[in-house]
C-alpha cells in the first residue's frame, strides 16, 4: 500500500509481545525496512532501553523518535516512533517463561488499546505472547483475542486469518476438539455468520460471499459420518440466507480452503482451530495474518509464536510482522 503524499499515514501501534521471545527482534527488523515508513507510521509500544539494547545486538540502526508514556503521539514523523513503557522488562531472561515478561506483554497490549480508543492510533499489530507467562504475570486470558475483547468491552468477536485471498474465520479457538464439537451449534453458527458478514463488509467495502467448512469428513456425506451438518450447520445457513446473507455450504474441508484461496469466496468459516490454521499455514506459511473481527479497531498479528528456542539468536524472520503491519494500515484505511 503506497500512501499518497497528501494523505495522512495510518499510525499503527506495534506491541513487542513477550520480551523473552522473538517479538522485539521481528518488530525491530520490520521497522528497519525503509519502505515500511512509506506505507504507515509505525508506533512501537515497548521498553525503549530494552529495544535499544536489542537493536544493538542485532546490528540494526536504531533511528527512532522516542515518546514517553502519557505523552501524545504525533500525527506524523519521518522516523518510526518508540512509545516508551520504561523499565518494565529489564530483568527478562531470553527464552524463558516468566511473570515479568508476561506482565510486560500485557501492559503493552493495555496501552495499545487505550491509545486506539483515544484515537491516537489507527490500528494495532501485535507480536506474539506466551500464554503461560501471561498467566504468571497475573492475567487470566487464553490469548490476545479474548484479552483485546475484554479491554475494549467487545461482546461479539472472532479470530480470523487473512492470507491473500483466503480469509478464514474460526467458530472455536483454543479449546479441546471435544469442546469444539460441542460449540458447533446452530445459534453459535448463526451469530458467527452474522458477525463475519458484518465485519467482512466493513473491511472489504462490499457484500461478501461466505462458505462453511464441514465439521466431519466430507461434510458428513449427507449424514453418513455424523449429524452436525444436517442438524446444526445447514439450519443456521438457511436462517442467514433468509436474512439476505450470502452464505453457502456445507463444503468438505479438504477442498474448500483451496477454492477460497484461489478467490472463489471471500471467507470460510471453520468449525475448529486446526482445521483453519493447517490450511492457512500450508497455503501461505509466513505470510498469513491473524485478524480479530468485531473489535472497535483493526488488530492484526503474526502467524507464529514466541519461538523461545531461537530467541536472541538473530535468525528470526520478520516477513510475517511486516505483512501484519501493512495489512493493519490497509484495513484501517477502510
Amino acid at each position: 500500500m503506497n500512501t499518497n503524499q497528501t494523505q495522512k499515514k495510518q499510525r499503527i501501534g506495534i506491541t513487542i509481545g513477550d520480551a523473552a521471545g522473538i517479538g522485539a527482534e521481528v518488530v525491530l527488523k520490520a521497522i528497519s525496512d525503509k519502505n515500511l515508513i512509506e506505507d504507515c507510521l509505525p508506533v512501537v509500544i515497548g521498553d525503549y532501553k530494552f529495544l535499544e539494547k536489542t537493536s544493538k545486538q542485532l546490528g540494526l540502526t536504531f533511528d527512532v523518535l522516542k515518546v514517553s508514556r502519557g505523552d501524545k503521539i504525533p500525527l506524523s514523523s519521518e522516523k518510526p516512533i518508540i512509545y516508551d513503557l520504561a523499565n518494565i522488562c529489564e530483568e527478562v531472561e531470553i527464552g524463558k517463561e516468566s511473570a515479568i515478561a508476561g506482565k510486560a506483554a500485557a501492559e503493552y497490549i493495555e496501552e495499545a488499546v487505550r491509545l486506539c480508543l483515544e484515537n491516537q492510533l489507527d490500528a494495532i499489530s501485535t507480536a506474539p505472547i506466551n500464554k503461560k507467562s501471561l498467566s504468571l504475570g497475573g492475567y487470566d486470558f487464553p490469548g490476545h483475542t479474548e484479552f483485546l475483547a475484554y479491554l475494549s468491552n467487545t461482546k461479539e468477536f472472532a479470530m480470523s486469518f487473512f492470507a491473500d485471498k483466503l480469509r478464514v474465520v474460526l467458530l472455536s479457538t483454543h479449546v479441546s476438539l471435544v469442546e469444539a464439537i460441542k460449540i458447533a451449534k446452530k445459534d453459535a453458527i448463526i451469530k458467527l455468520i452474522q458477525l463475519t458478514n458484518r465485519e467482512m463488509f466493513r473491511l472489504l467495502k462490499r457484500k461478501p460471499s461466505i462458505v462453511i467448512a464441514g465439521l466431519n469428513p466430507h461434510a458428513s456425506e449427507g449424514g453418513m459420518f455424523g449429524n452436525e451438518e444436517n442438524e446444526e450447520i445447514i439450519p443456521a445457513i438457511y436462517v442467514c440466507n433468509d436474512l439476505g446473507i450470502d452464505v453457502r455450504g456445507v463444503f468438505s474441508a479438504d477442498t474448500i480452503y483451496l477454492r477460497a484461496w484461489r478467490g472463489e469466496f471471500d471467507a470460510v468459516i471453520s468449525c475448529y482451530h486446526d482445521q483453519a490454521t493447517i490450511a492457512v499455514k500450508c497455503l501461505s506459511f509466513g505470510s498469513g495474518v491473524n485478524v480479530t473481527l468485531g473489535l472497535p479497531f483493526v488488530r492484526t498479528s503474526v502467524d507464529h509464536g514466541t519461538a523461545f528456542d531461537i530467541a536472541g539468536k538473530n535468525i528470526a524472520e520478520c516477513q510475517s510482522m511486516k505483512i501484519a503491519i501493512r495489512l493493519a494500515a490497509e484495513l484501517s484505511c477502510n
